[in-house]
């Protein structure tokens, strides 16, 4: 018997034929942990959840809370006997309590020691203004918030939550976020969150899944997520690069028409003389006036602390370009932007 907090082995999660997700194993090893799933829309993320919390029963595998199956072929433990709290996306609110008395409703089913105070959770999450409010007199974004509410306030064994923040403000999102994070932290609340933003999963997740095309394509830490993704199908997802031709010269180089040669370590090793595509992030390539290798700037988004530029290469390759927004020369559309030499990539990710 292992000591994961939760097991999921080898189960098919479906909602419809359709609608389903194949054959996922994965664990959360420890209490306390944050997991957070990451797809497009209609994927079957909300399923998943709906059937580890017991709306939905699974064919095949097997789910195990705390070395106990929760769902099997043959067993299928009742929702209320899980200790399980899933938070919808959409209002979930009982219309006939207002939204202090839907908030204290996750409070009254808690019955561990360390629990919040029930004011430190409206304060957190801006709902003191609409406490004594009916759920259809709030916006969704606060009625979102008294959802999140009430299943912290229930401190369950594993919490699930379906796009928590989607409909919050982006004037505070960030402050939710810090605070969510350190208050599942320090009560060790288990969590599973569904979400669209992968900035938000890579925060708050200490491992994230990409689901793409009915199967959990990677699961990992955000780190390696995001710098080391296992496929194009999680590159293209991610948006986070682009992939450009190369071939292989050497141990620890690669050559592209337009670049020249690009040193670094390869995570996969291919043999000299190989054509591959090279997923080139906006972090790895440096800003250098002084550059003979000079490239079209044909876009420029300020991000604030940022510029993202887009150059076009005269093979008409088109690569973003991450430059600090405090930089001396700033580059308009049409301008020449110089890549400085040699190009060194830490990790060289190709496919």
């Amino acid at each position: 018997m292992t000591n994961n907090f939760l097991e999921i082995d080898n189960v098919t999660f479906a909602a419809s034929k359709k609608n389903k997700v194949n054959n996922v194993t994965l664990v959360i090893e420890n209490e306390g942990d944050i997991v957070c799933l990451l797809g497009p829309s209609g994927i079957g993320k909300t399923t998943i959840l709906r059937t580890i919390a017991g709306l939905n029963k699974v064919q095949s595998g097997k789910i195990l809370l705390k070395n106990k199956i929760i769902s099997s072929k043959d067993i299928h433990i009742e929702p209320e006997k899980r200790n399980i709290s899933l938070s919808f996306q959409d209002n979930c609110l009982f219309p006939h309590y207002n939204v202090i008395q839907n908030i204290e409703f996750g409070a009254e089913r808690n019955k561990k020691k360390k629990i919040l105070k029930v004011d430190e959770v409206i304060k957190f999450l801006h709902l003191e203004h609409v406490k004594d409010k009916f759920p259809h007199q709030i916006s969704s974004g606060e009625a979102q918030r008294a959802s999140l509410a009430r299943s912290l306030l229930s401190n369950p064994d594993l919490l699930l939550l379906d796009e928590p923040l989607s409909n919050i403000d982006q004037s505070f999102k960030e402050e939710i976020q810090v605070k969510l994070k350190q208050i599942l932290s320090d009560l060790k609340i288990t969590t599973m969150i569904v979400t669209h933003d992968s900035y938000e999963a890579f925060y708050l997740g200490n491992k994230c899944g990409i689901i793409l095309n009915g199967q959990l394509k990677q699961f990992d830490d955000p780190y390696n997520v995001y710098h080391f993704p296992n496929s194009i199908e999680v590159v293209n997802f991610l948006n986070r690069g682009i992939l450009i031709p190369a071939k292989v010269t050497g141990e620890n180089t690669l050559e592209n028409e337009d670049l020249g040669i690009i040193k670094g370590n390869f995570l996969k090793h291919y043999p000299k003389g190989s054509d591959v595509q090279l997923l080139l992030q906006p972090e790895d390539l440096e800003h250098d006036d002084k550059s003979n290798l000079k490239l079209e700037v044909v876009d420029r988004k300020f991000r604030g602390t940022n510029f993202i530029y887009t150059l076009k290469t005269n093979g008409n390759l088109l690569i973003p370009v991450f430059v600090h927004s405090h930089h001396l020369h700033q580059h308009e559309v049409d301008e020449k932007f110089g890549i400085r030499r040699p190009i060194s990539i830490d990790h060289i990710v190709c496919f």
